[in-house]
């Protein structure tokens, strides 16, 4: 019984090496490597000056702006709201400054339109004043073409040369030569020249 005894315990103790030196070998193969590399790629970060701490934060997007507490929450939101606040009150002001003109510009254009529409009847009232004049001034030279010459050609003198120049450019050529005839000399000349300065 004493070599059954014997050779179970060199049989366990067979197993722990095998156990123990799988865990050696698992450190001698990967993790001591590992180690060694992380420590060598370190030395090379800091040669070439380079912040391993930060690169990682870029890297995986931590910062510590995400770690906010609760309170700097608040504080940040109760800030995005004053200013939120201040904004609309001045797009507030603009729309009143805007209203404002834009009632100003209706008011303008109602002012316009109210001379506008006292300007057309002002032309129509002279259109039809003028237009009045004109016929009036047609029945005058178509009396002064009734006329005979000996009762127009007094009548022509009498009045201011403009009037009378007026008239006589109106009146057909047979008409102004039979006036002339019946007109001194002086006075026949004397229209005639303006006649011709026209």
């Amino acid at each position: 019984m004493a070599k059954k005894n014997k050779t179970n315990k060199s049989i366990e103790g067979n197993s722990e090496t095998k156990g123990i030196s799988k865990i050696k070998m698992f450190f001698y193969w990967f993790i001591i490597p590992l180690l060694f590399t992380l420590l060598l790629l370190l030395v090379i970060a800091q040669i070439a000056n380079i912040n391993v701490f930060e690169k990682a934060k870029e890297i995986t997007g931590f910062s510590e702006e995400q770690v906010l507490t609760d309170d700097k929450k608040t504080d940040v939101l109760e800030e995005k709201v004053v200013s939120l606040q201040a904004e609309i009150q001045e797009k507030e002001a603009q729309i009143d400054k805007v209203q404002t003109e834009l009632d100003n510009s209706a008011t303008e254009k109602e002012a316009l339109l109210i001379e506008q529409e006292r300007l057309l009847d002002e032309i129509a009232k002279l259109t039809r004043d003028q237009e009045s004049a004109k016929r009036d001034y047609e029945e005058i030279v178509s009396t002064f073409e009734k006329m005979s010459a000996k009762t127009a050609a007094p009548v022509i003198t009498k009045m201011s040369d403009a009037e009378a120049l007026r008239i006589l450019t109106s009146l057909k050529p047979d008409t102004v030569a039979s006036i002339y005839e019946k007109m001194t000399p002086e006075d026949a000349a004397k229209y005639t020249e303006l006649m011709s300065k026209q």
